[in-house]
């Protein structure tokens, strides 16, 4: 059994890619948009933090989160968070031999990837990360026509213009895996 260690920093942000476990030609996230909506809600009210940025792709997303000062429990929020989303869904999954073992859902991935973002550069790169996904995957070919997607709150406060294209090479993977 692989131990994964996870650093907890009360009051930091975080960059996260969470992922279904299924998510060969899966668009189970967009066609329950309202859904992950209130399950977002939901951990919110109960253990509150900010989402500064946030993309919701067919099968995966990737979102920023500030947590509160006095505060580092993003796994908690993520259980709860998945947890809601999959108690709303109809059990029509595939789930594995292990999954039935421990009576889970086969819906998210187990784990999720989190990088500790340490400066305001590293904040400012994930966010053009989270903003280009929809174009990387091939979904849109310009960033303002995604709806599911921070960056047309970040056009109405003036961040980017709605003609913004990246001009960035992501070279690293963040989470992702095809």
């Amino acid at each position: 059994m692989t131990h994964y260690r996870r650093f907890y920093t009360p009051g930091a942000t975080w960059f996260f890619t969470v992922n279904l476990a299924e998510r060969k030609n899966s668009s189970l996230l967009i066609e329950n948009i309202e859904l992950l909506r209130e399950a977002f809600y939901y951990v919110k009210n109960r253990k509150p933090f900010e989402i500064i940025a946030i993309v919701i792709m067919p099968e995966h997303l990737h979102c920023i989160w500030k947590l509160p000062e006095n505060d580092c429990d993003f796994s908690t929020r993520w259980n709860l968070l998945k947890g809601y989303f999959s108690r709303g869904l109809n059990k029509n999954e595939r789930i594995s031999l292990s999954r039935q073992k421990r009576r889970e859902r086969g819906i998210w991935q187990r784990r999720f990837w989190a990088h500790l973002l340490t400066s305001q550069t590293d904040v400012n790169h994930h966010i053009d990360y989270i903003h280009w996904n929809p174009v990387k995957h091939g979904k849109v070919n310009r960033v303002i026509d995604w709806p599911y997607s921070s960056f047309h709150k970040f056009v109405r406060q003036g961040i980017y213009p709605p003609t913004w294209e990246c001009n960035e090479d992501f070279n690293s993977e963040m989470g992702e895996r095809e």
